[in-house]
């Protein structure tokens, strides 16, 4: 690298271009911007996935009957949720018409005129809906070959108007299906621990969501740079629509495992607050998403947290869970405070978690 390189000139060069990831795609580059190389320790020496290691898949269909099938169900939760902490979902209730008009509508936005995205283009998390490339430009080791919008659609969803054009009757409907879903997950989650199956959702759980549709343009020199950097979710619970193009890969063992496109199919993943609550009895794993020269691919998380909210509630290991042979193993804390906190440090590779042990 040249001595005379001014990365803080060329982010920020970038930034003001309010083009993202996508500007340059479109531009034609062939080299990519020396703030997009990752660190060689983003690439470190983990072990080939064994091809055995695989994401569970689970069946959703007759969930709601009881009996013998919502234990069947709640097991193969649990199962997946205290080891890989990541699981598909099939027979979700959600129609596949409204999975393809969501990407679709992602599409249709990221690729919209320059001129028209700029308007939304915004670094304030207050706002309820914000395009941007990389939240974390200015603080993560390195950027990612990505580019974001950022929607808060409960407990109170921003106003129509607020909302792209492109997208917005589909975020609408797709945020009102998952919220559904999440509600689910959070029943099945909290008979898996035990508990009473509105538990976790009385402990306001499932009461926000934030929807954050990425779209990874293809990258000339895919093998320097991430489409997401290593990183731990920091919310309660994450549920992910993804295309037919992959890249997602989850931490396991050592290993990187890949989370291949399925048809019809949501990724769900434990997050950080959750792993938190139940006392590391849930796993929030880390994973990543590679570059890749072909796409672009195009997800949508759908992350469930409060802390865009202003609340004095105190979120701790559940008491029912913690025992003389197993003791709380971190602090009460404001949701605010971990988001702060996350966001502070960037995805640097590291879980945001063990700051708040005890």
């Amino acid at each position: 690298m040249s001595p005379d390189y001014d990365r803080a000139r060329e982010i920020k060069a970038f930034d003001e271009t309010k083009a993202g990831v996508k500007g340059l795609a479109d531009a034609g580059i062939t080299k990519i911007p020396t703030f997009f190389f990752q660190p060689p320790d983003h690439f470190d020496d983990i072990d080939p996935a064994d091809a055995r290691l695989q994401i569970p898949v689970i069946d959703l269909r007759g969930v709601d009957s009881g009996g013998a099938r919502r234990e069947e169900v709640v097991g193969e939760v649990i199962r997946a949720a205290e080891t890989l902490g990541f699981f598909q979902v099939v027979n979700h209730g959600i129609p596949a018409a409204v999975l393809d008009e969501m990407l679709a509508g992602v599409r249709r936005f990221h690729e919209e005129k320059a001129e028209v995205k700029r308007e939304y283009y915004s670094r304030d998390s207050r706002r309820k809906v914000s395009f941007y490339s990389n939240f974390d430009l200015y603080q993560a080791p390195a950027a990612n070959w990505r580019d974001s919008v950022f929607c808060w659609m409960a407990p109170e969803p921003p106003e129509p108007e607020e909302l792209p054009l492109a997208c917005r009757q589909i975020t609408f409907e797709y945020s009102d299906h998952v919220k559904r879903l999440g509600n689910v997950l959070f029943e099945l989650l909290s008979e898996a621990l035990g508990l009473p199956s509105s538990y976790l959702k009385e402990m306001e759980c499932a009461k926000g969501h934030a929807l954050v549709s990425n779209y990874y343009p293809p990258c000339p020199e895919p093998h320097l740079t991430l489409g997401t950097s290593k990183h731990s979710d920091p919310d309660f619970l994450t549920i992910l629509l993804q295309d037919h193009v992959g890249g997602l890969q989850v931490l396991h063992q050592q290993q990187w495992v890949d989370v291949p496109p399925m048809a019809g199919a949501l990724v769900v993943n434990i997050g950080d607050l959750l792993q938190l609550i139940s006392n590391d009895r849930l796993k929030s794993v880390e994973h990543r998403v590679l570059a890749n020269n072909v796409g672009p691919r195009v997800s949508v998380a759908c992350f469930f947290t409060m802390h865009l909210y202003p609340s004095s509630r105190l979120y701790g290991p559940i008491k029912e869970l913690l025992s003389d042979e197993s003791p709380p193993l971190y602090r009460e804390i404001l949701l605010r405070d971990f988001i702060s906190y996350y966001d502070s440090k960037g995805l640097d590779g590291q879980s945001a978690l063990s700051y708040f042990k005890l």
